[in-house]
């Protein structure tokens, strides 16, 4: 899988997180921030999986590792 930079925010019901760069809804949830991050990679392993790698988006900007 590509590098993502993912934002992780903290709501009072606990962490999202979702992917910059790519096309589609892509969400992760959990108590915890690693819980939410660890989410949101699966989704996008899945969303890749079902819709291919065109979901990256060319204009995403510079990326970080995992």
């Amino acid at each position: 899988m590509r590098n993502l930079k993912f934002i992780v925010e903290r709501h009072p019901d606990g962490y999202v997180a979702y992917p910059l760069g790519v096309r589609g809804v892509v969400v992760g949830q959990g108590e915890t921030y690693e819980e939410a991050l660890a989410d949101a990679k699966s989704a996008v392993e899945f969303h890749v999986e079902s819709f291919g790698p065109e979901i990256f988006e060319l204009d995403a900007g510079p990326s970080c590792p995992k």
